[in-house]
């Protein structure tokens, strides 16, 4: 692993917590009658998702070029 890919990997991790953090804020909120604003904090939960799925990707866009490059990537 590359530390560029290391680098992304710990910002996914902090993208994940996000998530959580973002998640459980909109479901205390969706409890207290606040559902306006946990539907809008639900919507960036989704984003937050998406963004990780894209870092995820160009992650791994790395270490397959990476591994290409010394010779240690598969077919």
């Amino acid at each position: 692993m590359s530390s560029g890919s290391a680098e992304l990997s710990s910002v996914a991790a902090q993208l994940d917590d996000l998530v959580v953090r973002v998640t459980s804020v909109a479901e205390d909120l969706g409890r207290t009658g606040r559902s306006d604003v946990a539907a809008e904090l639900y919507e960036v939960e989704r984003a937050l998702q998406a963004a990780g799925r894209r870092l995820e990707g160009s992650r791994r866009s790395l270490d397959r070029a990476t591994s290409a490059k010394s010779g240690t990537g598969g077919p």
